[in-house]
């Protein structure tokens, strides 16, 4: 599986007059690293079509491979996974998640409920990345979870337990990756008797649940709602192999190529999502449309054309959390003070994306206002050059890309992007991508 890119330690952007053309998106990060698990959990042989190939995917594949999964790739775009049917080969390993939550988080829970003798650790921010909720979920029905570094975080240590749950609890206003890590355990857990995981206050990110119940419907299991405060999975169902299954474009990574076309003229199409998407970021383009791009929706496509300078807008982002950050560079197009709302969970990221969006944002002459769950942004009448720092979060490289971008607004200016490999962890090619729409002439 190859994604290493050699990346020098900055990338210079000049700034593009306009942007036009067709991309093809990468891999979903969230159904990838979904369906290896779950392909890994069932009975039967799964061939996966589309997997996202990134430092995340890679990540789950080792760990897969660490704990006795058999798993080939046939070519570039094709994986076959041998699934173990609940169990594992391999009952103590060493697992490296290097920053990757849809890995670490979903694989502690299955870990836990299977049993064996398991470390996780990752990079130094996985190790700030808190997952307090989620252990505290499964030690309390039984599970055997040590942090062997700051309690609430990893690394973590995993022994045999007894899980003996029929109920459990979950917090969900911090992340909703630990619900999904507990629905996709949960299974294993209904042996004989039904499992109901109830949400303690507010659940946010709903979208991304809304994937792992339709990804667990694929594999054969049915979770029933009441509402967003409880799930329960009835016993005696077991995960069972699709056969093959396609792995949707990213609609996370479609952000930046819509929101360039809304700036730069376009037409911009992303190909691999469309409006039957399962992933709840397709609903960035409704923003889009609301701060006035021109939006076309096609089976498996969605194309942006710009209109003029965009409008600013105001609203809550709390069930795109990851695409929002692009409105943040976006609202540096617009003609007004655009604000972000409910979007607390950026702090716990790949980095603070909130103190860092502001204090990037505001080197390219934007004024910022940085609230505890929200940010308020006011563009300049240009756009400053900047060398842009990332932080190691690919969001942040990939998002400040736009902002050379001139557009109808003649704003864009620019901008040094520093450590541009971070956009291995979803789209090593981000960047040649990113370079194949920018067009010389004029709208």
């Amino acid at each position: 599986m190859t994604q290493q890119k050699h990346y020098p330690q900055h990338i210079d952007l000049e700034p593009v007059m306009r942007v036009a053309g067709t991309v093809r998106l990468p891999g979903s990060k969230s159904i990838s690293n979904r369906t290896l698990l779950l392909a890994a959990l069932c009975a039967g042989t799964t061939t996966i079509h589309d997997l996202l190939a990134s430092d995340d995917t890679l990540v789950m594949l080792q760990a897969l491979h660490a704990l006795g999964i058999k798993w080939e790739q046939l070519d570039e775009r094709t994986h076959v996974v041998h699934g173990a049917g609940g169990v594992l080969p391999v009952h103590a390993a060493d697992l490296f998640m290097g920053n990757a939550g849809t890995a670490i988080r979903p694989l502690t829970a299955a870990l836990a409920v299977i049993g064996g003798d398991y470390t996780l650790h990752g990079v130094e921010r996985m190790h700030e990345r808190p997952i307090g909720d989620l252990v505290d979920a499964l030690n309390a029905v039984g599970a055997q979870i040590a942090y062997t570094g700051n309690p609430g975080y990893p690394p973590l240590r995993i022994r045999r337990g007894h899980i003996h749950a029929d109920r459990m609890a979950v917090r969900g206003n911090v992340s909703s990756q630990f619900l999904t890590a507990l629905l996709m355990a949960a299974p294993l857990m209904a042996k004989d008797r039904a499992v109901t995981i109830d949400v303690v206050g507010e659940l946010i990110s709903k979208p991304y649940i809304e994937i792992t119940l339709n990804l667990m419907r694929r594999f054969g299991v049915t979770v029933e709602q009441n509402g967003w405060s409880a799930f329960t999975v009835q016993p005696c169902q077991q995960y069972r192999s699709p056969g093959s299954i396609h792995v949707e474009g990213d609609a996370s990574s479609a952000s930046y190529f819509l929101a360039a076309g809304a700036i730069a003229g376009g037409p911009v199409r992303v190909e691999g999502v469309g409006r039957d998407s399962i992933q709840g970021d397709v609903r960035f383009a409704d923003a889009l449309e609301r701060m006035g791009a021109t939006i076309t929706r096609g089976d498996n496509w969605i194309e942006a054309t710009s209109n003029g300078p965009l409008v600013p807008i105001d609203a809550d982002f709390n069930h795109i959390p990851d695409a929002a950050m692009t409105i943040a560079v976006a609202a540096l197009y617009a003609e007004g003070t655009s604000t972000l709302r409910n979007i607390a969970s950026w702090r716990v990221k790949e980095t603070d994306r909130l103190a860092a969006m502001a204090t990037e944002l505001r080197k390219v002459g934007a004024t910022v206002e940085e609230g505890p769950d929200y940010l308020r942004v006011t563009p300049p009448e240009v756009l400053q050059p900047a060398t842009i720092d990332t932080y190691d979060d690919h969001r942040m490289a990939m998002c400040f890309s736009l902002a050379s971008l001139d557009g109808k607004a003649r704003r864009g200016n620019a901008m040094r992007i520093n450590d541009p490999k971070c956009v291995a962890k979803t789209f090593p090619d981000y960047f040649e991508t990113f370079a194949g729409i920018a067009r010389d002439e004029l709208f």
